[in-house]
């Protein structure tokens, strides 16, 4: 299916299809179709992200706040959906054009089977022009299946359909370098090529009432991205044909580049789609050997493990000072590396009693963060 023509994976804000008075505002959604529209003609295929399900349900269950109660949440999304669906399938139809409901959780990204049942029919649905557009499943979603916010969320779906660029559309112009002096003064930034830590501190944590996400979220997404070997934008999503303009290379907003070279679709997955099972620590020796000599990591550099994991589990490995570095997929369990750990290859069969293999985590499914 990799014959589809460059993606586009746009990611819209609750505080961009909302108004003043936080309702669901149907001449943005249509400006945001319309743009769409001319993106495919021009040659690209477009996935959308968007948020405002939640809201949408707060408008028609007269709630004038975004409710605390899990359950309450779950309703407003429930009754939300449906009203989102209908005013982008409305527009979508009048351009003849096909929309599609895709609702994920966490757990359908962890497990591998699923993700690649969600990869596949999104390609599917791309491959037939149709338009996926793409929300949490908030319905059904726990607190441990939650992907946070739908800034992370999109730069998850990119990296599932291997997206050539990820757009974050939001009610800001981009990321903005603020004077130290005087907070009202500020320069916004328009390419950022290596997701510092100074470059984090700039973002800062503002979110609305009706939202979840802020800047630091989109910080976040932009570094899962980026990568990844996607670029992201960060754009003020109100400006008319902003996602046009955004296309064509026109200097506005926050361009983050892309990392080369790429990753492997399942490094990726590795990195940034399947949550972790707990944490490997490892000495500063085993860590030079990871990252600068691309080798497997052995029992004999392990300090310790944290968390209860199997065997085929994907895990952290964090350095002496308990900082992740990289991410793996562990041969043996939390178990048996209490009882390996610091030991040779060699030792393994003598300790435990059998050996799967000498590495504990193989170079083929280590990823360097």
């Amino acid at each position: 299916m990799r014959d589809i023509k460059k993606i586009i994976v746009v990611k819209i804000g609750t505080s961009v299809l909302t108004d003043k008075g936080g309702n669901l505002d149907a001449k943005v959604i249509s400006h945001i179709v319309r743009q769409t529209q001319e993106l495919k003609r021009s040659g690209l295929q477009v996935v959308i992200v968007s948020s405002g399900a939640i809201v949408a349900g707060m408008q028609i269950l007269n709630l004038s706040k975004r409710p605390g109660y899990l359950p309450d949440i779950q309703a407003c999304a429930a009754v939300g959906q449906t009203q989102l669906m209908n005013m982008y399938d409305a527009h979508f139809k009048k351009l003849k054009l096909v929309s599609a409901q895709v609702l994920l959780t966490q757990d359908d990204i962890n497990n591998r089977t699923r993700y690649l049942n969600a990869r596949n029919t999104i390609l599917a649905l791309l491959k037939r022009n149709s338009v996926p557009i793409v929300n949490e499943n908030d319905t059904v979603s726990t607190e441990e299946i939650k992907f946070g916010d739908n800034d992370r969320l999109s730069a998850l779906v990119a990296n599932l359909i291997e997206a050539h660029k990820l757009i974050i559309m939001s009610n800001v112009e981009g990321l903005y370098r603020y004077d130290i002096k005087d907070r009202t003064k500020r320069e916004l930034i328009h390419r950022v090529d290596n997701i510092t830590e100074d470059i984090e501190r700039l973002a800062l944590d503002e979110c609305s009432s009706f939202g979840v996400g802020g800047m630091y979220s989109k910080i976040e997404a932009a570094k899962m991205a980026t990568n990844a070997g996607i670029e992201c934008m960060i754009i003020d999503g109100k400006i008319e044909n902003i996602l046009l303009n955004a296309v064509k290379g026109k200097k506005l907003g926050t361009v983050f580049t892309a990392r080369q070279p790429k990753i492997s679709a399942r490094k990726r997955w590795i990195a940034y789609s399947s949550r972790t099972a707990g944490n490997i620590q490892v000495d500063e020796g085993a860590k030079e050997v990871l990252v600068k000599k691309n080798r497997s990591l052995l029992a004999s550099g392990i300090i310790n493990c944290t968390g209860r994991f199997n065997a085929g589990e994907t895990v952290s490995i964090v350095d002496a000072g308990n900082k992740e570095f990289a991410r793996g997929i562990t041969y043996y369990s939390s178990t048996e590396l209490i009882k390996i750990k610091g030991q040779k290859a060699k030792d393994i069969e003598k300790i435990l009693g059998y050996k799967y293999y000498d590495e504990v985590i193989h170079r083929d499914n280590l990823v360097i963060l």
